[in-house]
């Protein structure tokens, strides 16, 4: 029996080479964006942390969009993090593609720190556990995020929670706006045929759930699929109805053995 098809909800930039490379593997997958991503309009105080970012012992990165909204726009920024002799700020990646967007933008390698590869999840608390060490009073943090559709700061703030209390000096700075997809008539009726036709939603954020309840508001769940990379986002989906809600590991061959072991 075939692997089901799935629906990759991920923003358009990010949904692409995941639609490409589970087609490698022999799954078939279309792009349904649930996330619009948009820049940060340059100034204040985006402006300013890019421009001091080497006054900063550290710099978490919540994603691979905070590494790209707050790096690709400026080439000098990214040749000074090239840079051997230049800044000595550590990035922190919650997980392997916020790291591969930092390689990306040429920060050294040895000055990343990121979980183990067999971490149970990459998020803020397995990073905590590698990175707590390096805590001490008046540590320099800068958290670079997204913000919501008006540049409000937004998401969790456990991490920065964690770093407040042990004495860091933590600020943190918006690189990119997240708000919910204005879908077509067409991209409505797929998603209303994918509540019952035994099509599989891969899931990778909360918010794409509350942004496919918001354009569908009156749609049943019951009979839809999910497939979600953490354990919040499979409370999310549950929350919102969804009748068969499973979990796997973000990386993409974890993704891609979970979806055919549902064949």
């Amino acid at each position: 029996m075939p692997a089901p098809r799935v629906l990759v909800t991920r923003p358009s930039h990010d949904a692409a080479p995941w639609v490409r490379q589970l087609a490698e593997r022999g799954i078939a997958a279309e792009a349904l964006p649930l996330i619009e991503i948009v820049p940060e309009p340059m100034g204040g105080a985006f402006l300013r942390a890019r421009q001091r970012l080497g006054d900063y012992a550290v710099a978490m990165f919540v994603s691979g969009n905070a590494v790209d909204g707050f790096m690709d726009a400026d080439q000098a920024l990214a040749q000074t993090c090239r840079a051997p002799t230049a800044i000595e700020t550590r990035a922190w990646s919650p997980g392997p593609g916020t790291t591969a967007a930092l390689r990306r933008a040429g920060w050294p390698a040895a000055r990343i720190d990121e979980p183990a590869p067999d971490a149970p999840q990459f998020d803020s608390e397995s990073l905590w556990a590698c990175v707590a060490p390096q805590l001490r009073p008046g540590l320099r943090v800068l958290i670079v995020r997204g913000g919501d559709a008006d540049g409000a700061v937004a998401g969790r703030d456990w991490l920065a929670a964690q770093l407040a209390a042990g004495g860091a000096q933590v600020d943190q700075v918006v690189a990119y706006r997240r708000r919910p997809p204005l879908l077509d008539a067409a991209a409505r009726a797929r998603a209303a045929a994918a509540a019952a036709d035994g099509s599989l939603w891969l899931f990778s954020s909360s918010e794409a759930i509350a942004n496919l309840r918001q354009c569908l508001p009156h749609m049943g769940w019951q009979a839809a699929r999910a497939l979600v990379t953490h354990p919040r986002i499979g409370a999310a989906a549950r929350a919102a109805g969804f009748g068969a809600v499973h979990e796997s590991q973000p990386t993409l061959e974890a993704v891609a053995a979970s979806i055919k072991s549902l064949a």
